[in-house]
């Protein structure tokens, strides 16, 4: 892999931050200072940074949060708002958010110390489904919101298919079920504007197969390592890491069926 994620992937900082680090000076690779985060290294390499050895790659780890309101999706804000990564548990390691909420938006959001795994989860490829439940001032008809799913274009952006249920009114407002792939910039308000409604509470409910459920406000919990190995598949799961390929090696020859023995050999011949 490449010198910087395997900076990142110890735990010490992100990848761009590694290669700031590199161009810097900071990285040395088998006693040799290097200037371009260009470079493969092996289990074999040893790393340095500031003249310390690079500790072992943490286990890479996955975990459901929910995000309240009012917090921002990012490890420094120019602006001084409360961000997530400031909020979390003192213990909790340094994560990466997998894709982001905005500000006024609350409910699942998933977390992770392996940069590899964030950007997979957030390829279009992927095609996890997006859940939300949203609170909008207005009304609408199920007839309107299932033209949505033929996609939609607002001011040139063209939105994919979205799939959105009415589940009740409530005064002033409407409760409905929005279910969408992409996850634009702010594409659930942007979606529902043309129809007339103006969305006040938004809370996502599901990213994929991994839910909210009853999981408090601020509240982190992790995912366990078996789960998130069967979510992504054997292949990838392989290729992240999450399934060790000797340990699987062993595991099919302990499977495998045990060559007869010497006495049983000596029986058959007879």
């Amino acid at each position: 892999m490449r010198v910087a994620k395997a900076l990142a992937r110890a735990g010490l900082c992100s990848r761009r931050d590694a290669e700031r680090w590199i161009v810097e000076g900071r990285v040395r690779v088998n006693g040799k200072t290097i200037a371009s985060p260009a470079l493969d290294v092996g289990p074999d390499d040893r790393i340095e940074v500031d003249g310390r050895p690079l500790p072992d790659a943490e286990p890479i780890r996955l975990w459901r949060y929910h995000k309240p309101r009012g917090l921002v999706t990012t490890h420094r804000d120019t602006d001084g708002r409360p961000t997530v990564f400031e909020k979390l548990p003192p213990e909790m390691p340094r994560v990466v958010s997998i894709g982001r909420l905005d500000l006024n938006t609350e409910g699942l959001l998933l977390l992770t110390n392996d940069g590899a795994l964030a950007r997979h989860l957030e390829l279009p490829a992927t095609g996890w489904l997006r859940r939300y439940r949203v609170r909008a001032h207005g009304r609408v008809d199920q007839a309107a919101l299932d033209k949505l799913k033929n996609g939609i274009t607002i001011d040139g952006v063209r939105y994919g298919p979205v799939e959105a249920t009415v589940d009740k009114t409530q005064g002033a407002n409407i409760w409905l079920t929005v279910a969408l792939r992409e996850g634009k910039n702010r594409e659930v308000r942007k979606i529902l504007t043309p129809l007339g409604l103006d969305v006040n509470r938004l809370i996502r409910i599901s990213y994929g197969p991994f839910q909210l459920l009853d999981l408090e406000p601020g509240a982190v919990e992790a995912v366990r390592r078996r789960v998130i190995a069967d979510q992504l598949g054997h292949d990838v799961a392989t290729e992240l890491g999450l399934i060790d390929r000797e340990a699987q090696a062993e595991a099919r020859r302990s499977r495998s069926p045990r060559a007869p023995s010497t006495q049983a050999k000596d029986a058959d011949d007879t």
